[in-house]
């Protein structure tokens, strides 16, 4: 799509980081927006942002785990801007623990936002993409959708899984002039680990910490969305550990995760004497 002026994009998970930065990078390019998120406030910072660039935008409320509701999100915005050219599925939720440790009910929320919703977006939005000579579908995965690491085996089969899911639809989709691409960013410093269900706050602190230390801007990711929709990307890679990660898979595909494991048992040996 070379051509971003008078599109539709249509992005969730637009209140904060990769979402927000998103919408306002698209904006810039003269797209007018239709932004969803469950947090109501940062809608409402992110509207009065846009309207004040002069950008046609909509804000709407919605729980992208929710068929019903994604499906009725379609709808406002086929009512409200008559069209939709863009669709970033960027809404992303993280949970922490061995798998063992991890409750259902969380790995259920956690499919519900990173996987069903991408594809809740794909299935009820298609019919208004499918309606203009072109148009673009982006699908947020990540380094993790590369790699199975521990204590992040929930997170990381719902980002393989958007992997898969894009790249068939990338095939599928082609002869109808709709571009697809997967994002796989490295470490971005955005709210999904605040937003996060860890039980061990500590976890949590630490990780955030370093999010904070060595996390990219979220515009970064912003940035690779725009070029993956213009130069029509299959996949665009986000940052050097994305990259790397992705070359040690192709490399080793049972080495890396020998490594992995040793330092993970490094690690929880240092823990256990830690805690003696």
């Amino acid at each position: 799509m070379k051509h971003f002026e008078g599109r539709v994009a249509v992005i969730t998970g637009a209140a904060s980081g990769i979402g927000h930065a998103t919408s306002l990078r698209l904006a810039a390019r003269g797209c007018a927006i239709a932004a969803a998120d469950i947090d109501a406030n940062g809608l409402a910072s992110l509207e009065k942002l846009l309207a004040e660039g002069g950008t046609t935008a909509s804000t709407h409320r919605v729980d992208v785990s929710s068929a019903s509701e994604m499906e009725s999100f379609a709808g406002e915005v086929e009512e409200i801007h008559g069209a939709a050219h863009i669709l970033v599925n960027n809404a992303g939720v993280v949970i922490a623990g061995t798998f063992r440790e991890q409750r259902l009910e969380d790995l259920e929320w956690l499919v519900g936002i990173n996987y069903w919703g991408v594809v809740y977006g794909c299935h009820y939005f298609l019919p208004l993409l499918e309606r203009q000579p072109e148009a673009h579908i982006v699908n947020l995965s990540s380094l993790f959708g590369f790699l199975g690491l521990p204590e992040q085996s929930g997170y990381c089969a719902t980002k393989a899984a958007v992997r898969a899911l894009s790249e068939s639809l990338w095939t599928e989709l082609r002869p109808k002039g709709i571009g697809v691409t997967s994002i796989h960013p490295g470490c971005i410093d955005t709210s999904i680990v605040a937003s996060g269900r860890m039980d061990d706050q500590g976890t949590r602190d630490e990780v955030q910490r370093f999010f904070d230390r060595h996390g990219a801007s979220p515009d970064v990711v912003a940035k690779a969305i725009e070029r993956g929709i213009e130069k029509n990307k299959l996949r665009v890679r986000v940052r050097p550990e994305s990259i790397l990660g992705d070359w040690l898979k192709r490399l080793a595909p049972v080495g890396i995760h020998r490594i992995i494991a040793a330092r993970f048992d490094d690690s929880k040996d240092d823990g256990e004497r830690q805690a003696s």
